[in-house]
């Protein structure tokens, strides 16, 4: 059977690394690309990323992979993260902020057709999404759908309550802090042979890449000069008209942002 020849679009399923995988983003974590379909971040599918709650490690494990593709001039889009991105911390990371969009979207219906029409968009060197608590089997399916034309890879944030849940993303993950800085990274999910134990990963140690925002800005808050964040560049009223030309909206520059 091990010299049989199969079609090319098909796979044996202990081949990890199949000649029709698609191709992939080194994750910059030499044990996590070792098991990983490709041998990294995978484009084109979607990647689930199931947490239990917000600072996991979850920025700090894509680090590697994001600084890889800002540096090469990509833009990464961050849909409707739970806290802004603080950019003292992207910095530390080697992150430039000026590559970072910011989507604002706070209503559940927002959030679900903004992650689905900047999919359409395919304007991004890496997309970043959390999703709405009430996400559904069907919702997942039509990201899938659209991330198959995507040319970077793909994370949907989704909680670990989640895990048992039938999903069409074909890579899913699990994120289980460990001891400071380790993090567990669980594959639930993979195009290949099950992975039953975890993987272990020391991740840098920057500092907080989040920060808590004020649900209730003023309308024109006096910023000191020392207080510096990423705010959000745009909101889903700007995506609304421009399914398919998110790469084409203006990027605004990091700026203070009132505490």
């Amino acid at each position: 059977m091990q010299h049989m020849h199969i079609h090319p679009d098909l796979r044996q399923a202990t081949d990890l690394q199949a000649k029709a995988q698609q191709s992939s983003v080194c994750s910059g974590h030499p044990a996590l690309n070792a098991q990983l379909p490709g041998g990294g971040w995978p484009t084109g599918c979607l990647t689930e990323l199931l947490v239990r709650g917000l600072g996991a490690g979850e920025l700090r494990l894509l680090a590697p992979a994001l600084r890889r593709l800002a540096q090469a001039g990509k833009k990464i889009l961050m849909l409707a993260p739970p806290q802004m991105p603080y950019a003292p911390a992207l910095a530390a990371l080697g992150l430039p902020t000026e590559q970072f969009i910011v989507i604002r979207a706070t209503q559940s219906a927002d959030r679900l057709w903004a992650i689905e029409q900047s999919l359409k968009a395919q304007g991004f060197g890496a997309l970043l999404a959390w999703a709405p608590q009430q996400t559904t089997a069907q919702q997942i399916r039509r990201f899938q759908l659209a991330a198959r034309l995507a040319t970077g890879p793909v994370f949907l944030f989704r909680p670990l309550s989640e895990q048992h849940q039938a999903s069409a993303a074909p890579l899913r993950l699990a994120l289980l802090p460990r001891a400071y800085p380790g993090l567990g990274v669980h594959i639930i999910k993979r195009r290949g042979p099950v992975q039953l134990d975890p993987i272990l990963i020391n991740l840098p140690v920057p500092g907080r890449v989040m920060q808590q925002v004020n649900a209730n800005p003023p309308a024109n808050p006096q910023v000191p000069h020392n207080s510096t964040a990423v705010v959000p560049s745009l909101s889903t009223s700007q995506i609304k008209g421009l399914p398919h030309a998110l790469d084409r909206l203006s990027i605004s520059n990091p700026s203070p942002l009132h505490s």
